[in-house]
């Protein structure tokens, strides 16, 4: 049986590690372990930032939303549950950009849900 060298595969996987660390700061750009141990926390980090991302946008589409409907005389919270009832289908992301891009298609949707 022919004799196998590893090394080669090692040397791949480190290289990779350390090409993903780039601009990381003092040892963890340079050294293995400590750039491993680095990318692992970030991709920790990149994961939870993921989620967090789709909070805060939702929370900002609320908050948009929120001020135009006040606007017309209705809370956000009167006006979610009215559009359910009209069987309005529409999402807060459209719902916000309506009303930040289009105000006269958000004012002429508040007025059919008010109905």
């Amino acid at each position: 049986m022919a004799r196998v060298k590893r090394g080669t595969t090692a040397n791949k996987r480190r290289k990779n590690v350390l090409s993903q660390a780039k601009g990381f700061r003092f040892g963890r750009s340079k050294k293995y372990r400590l750039a491993k141990d680095a990318l692992r926390h970030a991709w920790e980090h990149a994961f939870t930032d993921r989620k967090t991302k789709k909070r805060d946008f939702r929370k900002l589409w609320e908050v948009k939303i929120s001020g135009g409907v006040r606007e017309q005389g209705l809370t956000y919270s009167t006006f979610i549950p009215l559009l359910k009832k009209k069987e309005i289908t529409i999402d807060r992301k459209i719902l916000a950009e309506l009303r930040e891009k289009h105000p006269t298609v958000f004012q002429r949707l508040v007025e059919q849900v008010k109905q």
